[in-house]
């Protein structure tokens, strides 16, 4: 008796344990495509020369991986490595750069994420989203107070129509 309900039990766990749905062997997402990855880089580029600004730019991919560079002739070296590491950290955590920077204050329990290697916690790295859907992220470099920001905003601003594909 015994062993019939230790029997019963067991099939039952494998039973309970089986997905009701096979996983898909293969999984389908959005991305930028180079063409509208440039065009963002382009208009954030242009917005902060409109506003006097000499920056670097960086559009990463959904994986962070970089799409797009452009450095203005006047940016400072660092500002390319900046950029990239804004757009990076806000498709790697999902999070605005200026949003995690205040999130992380020294004091603050994830404070502990500004010692990661490569999380630049800076505002100026902004997620692109379509169809809420993570497809990207912008990272600006190199203008003062929240220009960054800005030009990053400025950028998304000028794909948005394309971003509903």
């Amino acid at each position: 008796m015994m062993h019939r309900h230790l029997l019963t039990a067991c099939i039952l766990s494998v039973a309970c344990a089986v997905p009701a749905r096979a996983e898909e062997p293969l999984v389908t997402y959005k991305s930028l495509s180079p063409e509208v990855a440039l065009e963002l880089a382009r208009a954030a580029l242009v917005d902060c020369r409109n506003r006097n600004y000499q920056v670097a730019v960086a559009v990463v991919d959904r994986f962070g991986v970089t799409q797009v560079m452009l450095r203005d002739r006047f940016a400072g070296a660092h500002t390319p490595g900046t950029a990239a590491g804004k757009a990076w950290t806000a498709v790697s955590f999902r999070t605005n750069t200026g949003e995690l920077d205040a999130a992380t204050r020294s004091g603050s329990l994830p404070a502990g994420l500004r010692n990661l290697p490569g999380v630049v916690l800076i505002p100026g790295g902004l997620m692109v989203e379509s169809g809420g859907s993570l497809v990207g992220a912008v990272g600006v470099s190199g203008a003062p107070d929240n220009g960054d920001e800005a030009c990053a905003k400025a950028g998304i601003e000028a794909i948005r129509d394309k971003l509903d594909f």
